[in-house]
């Protein structure tokens, strides 16, 4: 599988909810530097990990919308926005944030990331 398609598959899946799912993209070794609303962040596999089951108790759905990719040898530069829905309004889609990440993999897995994020 090309590394497009690995990132295309990671955002098509309820990864970023379901911690179950997202431990069959990462890399044991991912490192993630997110420059977020609340400043920078370094996050590594168990800071994802925690994120998303935090993540997966507070929203029942997630959907990623991207409208650039772009792809360079194990580099894929990805801008997307991403809609929840609420435990509190399962049947309401809403815009958590809009993202810009460049994705390296490494043995199929995301491996490191660069990520600026900005909320709604």
């Amino acid at each position: 599988m090309s590394a497009k398609e690995i990132v295309l598959k990671f955002y098509k899946s309820e990864a970023l909810i379901n911690s179950e799912i997202l431990k069959d993209f990462l890399h044991p070794d991912i490192l993630i530097d997110w420059n977020s609303s609340k400043g920078f962040i370094q996050m590594n596999y168990d800071d994802l990990m925690d994120l998303s089951s935090k993540l997966g108790k507070a929203y029942v759905r997630s959907k990623v919308r991207i409208s650039h990719i772009v792809v360079e040898k194990d580099m894929v530069s990805v801008r997307y926005s991403h809609f929840v829905k609420t435990i509190e309004n399962p049947r309401e889609e809403m815009l958590l944030a809009h993202f810009m990440v460049i994705w390296q993999l490494k043995e199929g897995k995301l491996f490191r990331a660069y990520q600026i994020s900005q909320l709604s």
